[in-house]
């Protein structure tokens, strides 16, 4: 039987690089990306279907479904860290009413596998924040947070009570070239590179110590897919796998900047609502679980990473 994906949130950080990936897989035909607005222009370039849906619109995302009956989807639809704490209420109804209408229409229509990204911001204040393990206290305490703690539940929930092939990852900040990040406490290290291209200075709003779990954008799809692709029987983990790549600080990503851009400045400003939020992440994952499941290993690291979005960017910025 040949592949129908779905792809919800696909003019996001994240969608935007998994439609393509995905149309190179299985062809441009067999991948309907959507979102609540019209395609990005990566997505017009990129020819395939798309559908305008909401995921709050249940006879509009049923509709979707009937017309496409797709065999897997990708619910990428959410609000991010930093915005969530702005519009609590709205990134709490989108980020679960959303999963859950995807859950059950996923259910109604036999969905073979469902994929919907958790984070690192499941960890709270108490969590260990070195290395944090897979199983350990999980005090989230932003908004983002606990929908993406209480989705996980409910995708668990879905596989033991339905049957229903669910699939996450807890992605660590996301880093690409090819599409602007959506709100989230790790953008700095996206805006970082523009600002070093445009200006050769930059203002965090993290502080120079502080260090987070990140990743590269080409790793992240290829953990996505590699995931998707693993036999049901070698995934034993049905809320989501802690996912590692590169852990780093503001002060460390600026020192590598700094060998492409040797005049590049970085400065700090002195307070920032979203350095409460970092504070309370990892400061580095165990991913062991991924790796011993279904193989996953990181390409990227911080020199490799650095010298690839500045190569990419100095064409677009």
């Amino acid at each position: 039987m040949s592949e129908k994906i779905l792809v919800i949130g696909a003019n996001g950080q994240i969608g935007t690089e998994l439609v393509a990936a995905l149309r190179g897989i299985y062809g441009a035909e067999a991948v309907i990306a959507s979102d609540l607005k019209s395609p990005v222009y990566a997505l017009r370039k990129n020819s395939g279907p798309y559908e305008i849906v909401n995921v709050l619109d249940k006879d509009n995302l049923h509709h979707i479904f009937e017309k496409y009956n797709p065999t897997q989807v990708y619910l990428l639809a959410a609000i991010l860290s930093a915005v969530g704490e702005q519009k609590p209420k709205v990134a709490w109804d989108l980020n679960m009413t959303g999963l859950l209408h995807i859950l059950d229409f996923s259910v109604e229509f036999k969905v073979e596998k469902v994929f919907w990204p958790s984070s690192i911001a499941v960890f709270g204040p108490h969590s260990p924040q070195q290395q944090t393990p897979q199983y350990c206290v999980m005090d989230p305490n932003t908004v983002y947070g606990f929908s993406k703690l209480a989705g996980e539940r409910w995708c668990e929930y879905y596989f033991t009570k339905y049957g229903l092939d669910v699939r996450s990852l807890r992605y660590p900040g996301l880093i690409g070239w090819r599409a602007n990040p959506g709100g989230g406490t790790t953008d700095y290290a996206v805006h970082i590179f523009h600002q070093a291209l445009k200006t050769g200075k930059y203002e965090s709003f993290l502080s120079a110590d502080t260090a987070l779990p990140m990743m590269y954008m080409d790793d992240a799809i290829r953990a996505t897919i590699t995931l998707m692709n693993a036999p049901a029987g070698e995934v034993t983990i049905r809320s989501a796998y802690n996912l590692a790549g590169i852990s780093f600080t503001p002060a460390q990503l600026a020192d590598e900047i700094k060998k492409h851009i040797p005049g590049f400045e970085i400065t700090y400003v002195d307070s920032d609502p979203r350095q409460a939020i970092a504070d309370s992440w990892p400061k580095s994952i165990d991913d062991t679980y991924a790796q011993k499941d279904w193989g996953w290993e990181p390409e990227y690291d911080l020199p490799k990473m650095v010298q690839d979005m500045l190569v990419n960017l100095k064409d677009i910025v």
